[in-house]
């Protein structure tokens, strides 16, 4: 074999290696649970039929007539890629997941959600809590904040479908019953489950607090016009310990 062809042959065996290395890396970057950001027909995180809800125009989809904590569903969201803490609550029909991100995974944002973030967490390398004030309090009724906190967004949109996919899909595994899986990063929507995650932690009898849940619901998931107020902080001895959870685990 003369060198011209050699060369020839060995330009054509690199070119191949590179492609095929090309697929796999790209099948290997579809199918990782730590990226959310191919946007691929191809991606197998979103093969099946859409397993989270949008928005809806009928806020009577929220007209719930129970709801509780769901623990085991708030631990296993809170150990996905890209989530930093959860909190489900299961109703007589839906599923409603309230979650804050960090950065365990990519993609978690949508292709549209390139707003600036909500969280200014510059304050750690200043020894302090809000880097604007220099105040070294922390507001400990909140599970996120706009300072030294895990990451909030504040539309429904702005997470990325293959991340909501993966979210409804875990909680359906569980919870194969619900029809609607409503999920948000809000930063209200998860400091006011907090409040009725922590009335559960307490023992509090939720039924009274159905009203009041349902209008959160349909404020976040049914853009309702009525805006939702947080519940009083519960002043029993166990709170205290349950709320210093920051993944609101059990």
């Amino acid at each position: 074999m003369n060198k011209r062809r050699c060369a020839n042959v060995c330009l054509l065996a690199a070119a191949l290696t590179g492609a095929l290395g090309g697929c796999n890396y790209k099948a290997h970057h579809q199918q990782s649970a730590n990226d959310y950001g191919s946007r691929t027909a191809n991606d197998p995180k979103m093969s099946g039929v859409r397993a989270y809800s949008h928005v809806v125009t009928d806020p009577r989809a929220h007209d719930n007539r129970y709801f509780e904590y769901s623990s085991a569903l708030s631990y296993r969201l809170s150990n996905v890629p890209g989530v930093s803490s959860a909190i489900v609550m299961l109703t007589d029909k839906n599923a409603y997941v309230g979650i804050t991100t960090d950065q365990t995974a990519t993609g978690i944002r949508s292709h549209g959600g390139l707003r600036t973030r909500e969280q200014d967490n510059t304050g750690t390398t200043e020894g302090v809590y809000n880097v604007d004030t220099g105040s070294n309090s922390w507001d400990l009724t909140k599970i996120v904040t706009p300072y030294n906190s895990s990451f909030s967004h504040k539309d429904i949109s702005d997470l990325s479908t293959e991340f909501r996919q993966t979210l409804a899909n875990e909680v359906r595994k569980m919870a194969p019953n619900v029809n609607g899986v409503h999920i948000s990063a809000n930063m209200e929507y998860m400091n006011q489950l907090l409040g009725y995650a922590k009335a559960s932690w307490d023992g509090q009898p939720l039924a009274p607090l159905t009203p009041g849940f349902n209008k959160l619901a349909k404020y976040i998931f049914a853009a309702g016009n009525d805006v939702p107020t947080p519940i009083p902080e519960p002043t029993a001895r166990g709170v205290g310990r349950s709320g210093q959870s920051a993944n609101a685990r059990p």
